[in-house]
Protein backbone atom coordinates (compact mmCIF):
# COMPACT_ATOMS: atom_id res chain seq x y z
CA UNK A 1 0.00 0.00 0.00
CA UNK A 2 1.46 3.33 -0.66
CA UNK A 3 1.08 5.68 1.95
CA UNK A 4 0.64 8.80 -0.72
CA UNK A 5 2.89 11.00 1.55
CA UNK A 6 3.91 14.30 -0.18
CA UNK A 7 6.19 17.04 0.51
CA UNK A 8 3.95 19.77 0.28
CA UNK A 9 1.42 18.13 2.91
CA UNK A 10 3.88 17.24 4.85
CA UNK A 11 5.24 20.31 5.65
CA UNK A 12 1.88 22.23 6.39
CA UNK A 13 1.20 19.58 8.63
CA UNK A 14 4.59 19.80 10.61
CA UNK A 15 3.90 23.36 10.14
CA UNK A 16 0.44 23.76 11.39
CA UNK A 17 1.70 21.51 14.16
CA UNK A 18 4.07 23.52 15.44
CA UNK A 19 2.04 26.81 15.14
CA UNK A 20 -0.61 25.39 16.84
CA UNK A 21 1.76 24.65 19.94
CA UNK A 22 4.59 27.38 20.02
CA UNK A 23 3.62 30.41 17.39
CA UNK A 24 3.40 31.70 13.96
CA UNK A 25 7.10 33.17 14.63
CA UNK A 26 8.93 30.20 16.01
CA UNK A 27 6.99 27.52 13.78
CA UNK A 28 8.97 29.91 10.87
CA UNK A 29 12.06 29.62 12.09
CA UNK A 30 12.27 25.91 12.99
CA UNK A 31 10.87 25.72 9.18
CA UNK A 32 13.84 27.83 8.09
CA UNK A 33 16.15 25.54 10.35
CA UNK A 34 15.05 22.34 8.67
CA UNK A 35 15.55 23.49 5.61
CA UNK A 36 19.01 24.72 6.32
CA UNK A 37 19.73 21.09 8.00
CA UNK A 38 18.59 19.63 4.67
CA UNK A 39 20.53 21.83 2.63
CA UNK A 40 23.71 21.38 5.02
CA UNK A 41 23.13 17.56 5.01
CA UNK A 42 23.35 17.41 0.88
CA UNK A 43 26.31 18.54 0.69
CA UNK A 44 28.90 15.58 -0.44
CA UNK A 45 31.12 16.39 2.98
CA UNK A 46 28.14 15.40 5.02
CA UNK A 47 27.04 12.33 2.91
CA UNK A 48 30.63 10.89 3.24
CA UNK A 49 30.20 10.90 7.10
CA UNK A 50 27.03 8.77 6.47
CA UNK A 51 28.85 6.35 4.61
CA UNK A 52 30.28 5.38 8.76
CA UNK A 53 27.33 2.86 9.20
CA UNK A 54 28.18 0.58 6.23
CA UNK A 55 30.04 -2.42 7.22
CA UNK A 56 26.53 -4.13 8.12
CA UNK A 57 25.45 -3.67 4.32
CA UNK A 58 29.17 -4.81 3.39
CA UNK A 59 28.97 -7.99 5.58
CA UNK A 60 25.20 -9.12 4.25
CA UNK A 61 25.11 -7.47 1.07
CA UNK A 62 21.94 -5.16 1.50
CA UNK A 63 21.64 -1.47 1.23
CA UNK A 64 20.75 -0.04 4.97
CA UNK A 65 23.00 2.60 5.25
CA UNK A 66 21.34 6.39 5.29
CA UNK A 67 23.89 7.39 3.12
CA UNK A 68 22.05 6.17 0.30
CA UNK A 69 18.83 7.66 1.13
CA UNK A 70 17.77 10.09 -1.70
CA UNK A 71 16.79 13.57 -1.28
CA UNK A 72 13.47 13.14 -1.41
CA UNK A 73 13.06 10.66 1.98
CA UNK A 74 15.63 12.64 3.30
CA UNK A 75 13.70 16.34 3.34
CA UNK A 76 9.80 14.33 4.29
CA UNK A 77 12.34 12.41 7.16
CA UNK A 78 12.98 16.11 8.76
CA UNK A 79 9.36 16.58 8.77
CA UNK A 80 8.29 12.89 10.08
CA UNK A 81 11.61 11.41 11.77
CA UNK A 82 14.69 11.16 10.05
CA UNK A 83 16.42 7.65 8.97
CA UNK A 84 18.93 6.20 10.93
CA UNK A 85 19.64 2.95 11.28
CA UNK A 86 20.16 0.58 14.34
CA UNK A 87 23.82 0.21 15.31
CA UNK A 88 24.18 -3.59 15.38
CA UNK A 89 26.18 -4.32 18.50
CA UNK A 90 23.90 -1.96 20.54
CA UNK A 91 20.65 -3.67 18.89
CA UNK A 92 22.26 -7.14 20.33
CA UNK A 93 22.49 -5.65 24.09
CA UNK A 94 19.14 -4.34 23.94
CA UNK A 95 17.55 -8.14 23.14
CA UNK A 96 19.48 -9.09 25.71
CA UNK A 97 18.09 -7.07 28.14
CA UNK A 98 14.66 -8.84 27.82
CA UNK A 99 14.37 -12.60 29.61
CA UNK A 100 11.42 -14.18 26.98
CA UNK A 101 10.43 -16.87 25.18
CA UNK A 102 10.93 -15.24 21.53
CA UNK A 103 8.83 -18.07 20.04
CA UNK A 104 5.63 -16.37 21.30
CA UNK A 105 6.41 -13.21 20.02
CA UNK A 106 5.51 -11.29 17.01
CA UNK A 107 8.63 -8.67 16.33
CA UNK A 108 7.62 -4.99 15.34
CA UNK A 109 9.63 -2.20 14.17
CA UNK A 110 8.06 0.87 13.79
CA UNK A 111 9.43 3.55 12.11
CA UNK A 112 11.38 0.76 10.10
CA UNK A 113 12.78 2.46 7.24
CA UNK A 114 15.62 0.30 4.75
CA UNK A 115 14.69 -2.67 7.19
CA UNK A 116 18.11 -3.20 8.71
CA UNK A 117 16.67 -4.16 12.44
CA UNK A 118 14.51 -6.41 10.90
CA UNK A 119 17.26 -8.04 9.48
CA UNK A 120 18.54 -8.40 12.95
CA UNK A 121 15.82 -9.68 14.36
CA UNK A 122 15.61 -12.59 11.96
CA UNK A 123 18.52 -13.76 14.39
CA UNK A 124 16.44 -14.31 17.37
CA UNK A 125 13.42 -17.01 16.69
CA UNK A 126 10.50 -14.67 17.16
CA UNK A 127 7.06 -16.23 15.65
CA UNK A 128 7.19 -13.11 13.04
CA UNK A 129 8.67 -10.17 12.22
CA UNK A 130 6.94 -7.15 10.87
CA UNK A 131 8.43 -3.68 9.85
CA UNK A 132 6.07 -0.54 9.79
CA UNK A 133 7.37 2.19 7.40
CA UNK A 134 5.36 5.33 5.96
CA UNK A 135 7.61 6.64 2.92
CA UNK A 136 7.18 4.03 0.05
CA UNK A 137 10.92 4.53 -1.09
CA UNK A 138 12.35 2.98 1.80
CA UNK A 139 9.51 0.51 1.80
CA UNK A 140 10.57 -0.87 -1.24
CA UNK A 141 14.41 -0.45 -0.72
CA UNK A 142 12.92 -2.73 2.61
CA UNK A 143 11.67 -5.22 0.75
CA UNK A 144 14.36 -5.87 -1.30
CA UNK A 145 16.67 -6.17 1.44
CA UNK A 146 14.54 -9.12 3.13
CA UNK A 147 14.92 -10.84 0.01
CA UNK A 148 18.31 -10.61 -0.31
CA UNK A 149 19.48 -11.31 3.42
CA UNK A 150 21.28 -14.61 4.07
CA UNK A 151 22.47 -14.96 7.23
CA UNK A 152 23.99 -18.38 9.12
CA UNK A 153 22.31 -16.85 12.12
CA UNK A 154 19.07 -16.37 11.48
CA UNK A 155 16.25 -18.20 13.08
CA UNK A 156 13.30 -16.34 11.60
CA UNK A 157 12.17 -16.34 8.01
CA UNK A 158 8.94 -14.89 8.42
CA UNK A 159 9.38 -11.35 7.67
CA UNK A 160 7.01 -8.06 6.06
CA UNK A 161 7.65 -4.44 6.19
CA UNK A 162 4.27 -2.77 5.33
CA UNK A 163 4.53 0.84 3.68
CA UNK A 164 1.74 2.46 6.64
CA UNK A 165 1.33 5.06 8.62
CA UNK A 166 2.25 4.37 12.17
CA UNK A 167 -0.55 6.41 13.75
CA UNK A 168 -3.11 4.18 12.40
CA UNK A 169 -1.17 0.73 12.75
CA UNK A 170 -3.50 -1.89 13.77
CA UNK A 171 -1.76 -4.10 16.76
CA UNK A 172 -1.75 -8.13 15.94
CA UNK A 173 -3.48 -9.54 18.81
CA UNK A 174 -1.04 -12.15 19.59
CA UNK A 175 2.12 -11.33 22.31
CA UNK A 176 4.01 -8.29 20.62
CA UNK A 177 7.77 -7.09 21.23
CA UNK A 178 7.67 -3.24 19.79
CA UNK A 179 11.25 -1.36 18.42
CA UNK A 180 10.87 2.12 18.53
CA UNK A 181 13.79 4.04 17.87
CA UNK A 182 12.71 7.79 17.51
CA UNK A 183 9.93 6.91 14.90
CA UNK A 184 7.49 9.92 15.33
CA UNK A 185 7.51 13.77 16.17
CA UNK A 186 5.93 14.32 19.57
CA UNK A 187 1.70 14.39 18.67
CA UNK A 188 2.47 11.53 16.93
CA UNK A 189 3.99 9.44 18.85
CA UNK A 190 1.58 10.72 21.43
CA UNK A 191 -1.56 9.54 19.25
CA UNK A 192 0.63 5.90 18.52
CA UNK A 193 0.69 5.43 22.14
CA UNK A 194 -2.84 6.35 22.46
CA UNK A 195 -3.53 3.26 20.28
CA UNK A 196 -1.20 1.03 21.79
CA UNK A 197 -3.02 1.96 24.81
CA UNK A 198 -6.31 1.37 23.89
CA UNK A 199 -5.40 -2.37 21.99
CA UNK A 200 -3.89 -3.72 25.33
CA UNK A 201 -6.88 -2.66 27.44
CA UNK A 202 -9.27 -3.99 24.62
CA UNK A 203 -6.74 -7.16 24.27
CA UNK A 204 -4.51 -7.97 27.01
CA UNK A 205 -1.76 -9.69 26.12
CA UNK A 206 1.96 -9.78 26.54
CA UNK A 207 3.73 -6.61 25.20
CA UNK A 208 7.56 -5.80 25.40
CA UNK A 209 8.39 -1.98 24.30
CA UNK A 210 11.88 -1.48 23.36
CA UNK A 211 12.48 2.45 23.16
CA UNK A 212 15.90 3.37 21.16
CA UNK A 213 17.00 6.86 21.86
CA UNK A 214 13.78 7.54 24.63
CA UNK A 215 13.63 11.33 23.92
CA UNK A 216 9.79 11.17 24.54
CA UNK A 217 10.00 9.06 27.40
CA UNK A 218 7.86 11.52 29.25
CA UNK A 219 4.61 10.04 26.92
CA UNK A 220 5.32 6.88 27.83
CA UNK A 221 5.15 7.34 31.19
CA UNK A 222 1.81 9.04 30.95
CA UNK A 223 0.60 4.78 30.06
CA UNK A 224 -0.55 3.12 33.11
CA UNK A 225 -0.95 -0.02 30.87
CA UNK A 226 2.72 0.32 30.40
CA UNK A 227 5.25 -0.16 33.56
CA UNK A 228 9.34 0.59 33.05
CA UNK A 229 11.51 -2.52 33.53
CA UNK A 230 14.60 -1.24 32.70
CA UNK A 231 16.77 1.68 30.76
CA UNK A 232 20.50 3.53 30.60
CA UNK A 233 20.66 6.36 28.84
CA UNK A 234 20.39 4.77 24.66
CA UNK A 235 17.33 2.82 26.08
CA UNK A 236 14.36 1.97 27.94
CA UNK A 237 12.09 -0.92 28.28
CA UNK A 238 9.00 -0.94 29.30
CA UNK A 239 6.19 -3.94 29.46
CA UNK A 240 2.29 -4.67 29.70
CA UNK A 241 0.51 -8.22 30.86
CA UNK A 242 4.05 -9.66 31.95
Amino acid sequence: MDSGVSISSAAKDWFRECSARQGFLVALKRFLAVLWEFARDSLPSRRRQRFGDVDYDFDYHVDTTGATVDWRERLLGLFHSPYQPTEPALFHKMLASVVIDFRRFTFIDIGSGKGRVLLMASDYPFQRILGVELLPGLHRIAQDNIQKYKSDWQKCYTIESICCDAREFVFPPEPMLLYLFSPLPESGFARFLSNLERSLREHPRPTLVIYHNPLLEHLLVLKPVLRKLAGTHQYSIYAAGM
